[in-house]
């Protein structure tokens, strides 16, 4: 098969450092883009594989959510006033002081 010929623009700058990259690699320019491109998306292919399955999950997992409606964190009146502070604690404790509480408020009454 016959190689193709891609064209790319650097800045004065940017070509020169990848002139002296390829030089100390002992590539010519073209060669030395060719193989950080190719290495590049091995790394990219390589990463997508490992988290393919997490990626399966999240999605699984937003679908399922979807389903349930989101609660009007403002009008429940399902946690008692105990329930509340150990709600806005866990929140602190996971989002670090002065985050919102679970009612929606920077600190607890």
């Amino acid at each position: 098969m016959a190689k193709v010929r891609i064209s790319i623009s650097l800045e004065p700058d940017e070509a020169e450092r990848v002139r002296v990259h390829a030089e100390r690699a002992g590539m010519d320019v073209s060669s030395y883009l060719v193989n950080a491109a190719v290495r590049q998306m091995a790394e990219v292919e390589a990463a997508e594989a490992e988290f393919v399955g997490v990626d399966a999950l999240i999605a699984d997992a937003e679908k399922r959510a979807e389903a349930h409606r989101a609660i009007d964190e403002a009008a429940d009146d399902s946690l008692t006033a105990d329930e509340h502070r150990e709600v806005d604690e866990a929140m602190r404790l996971v989002y670090g002081a002065g985050e919102a509480t679970s009612r929606g408020q920077g600190e607890v009454a």
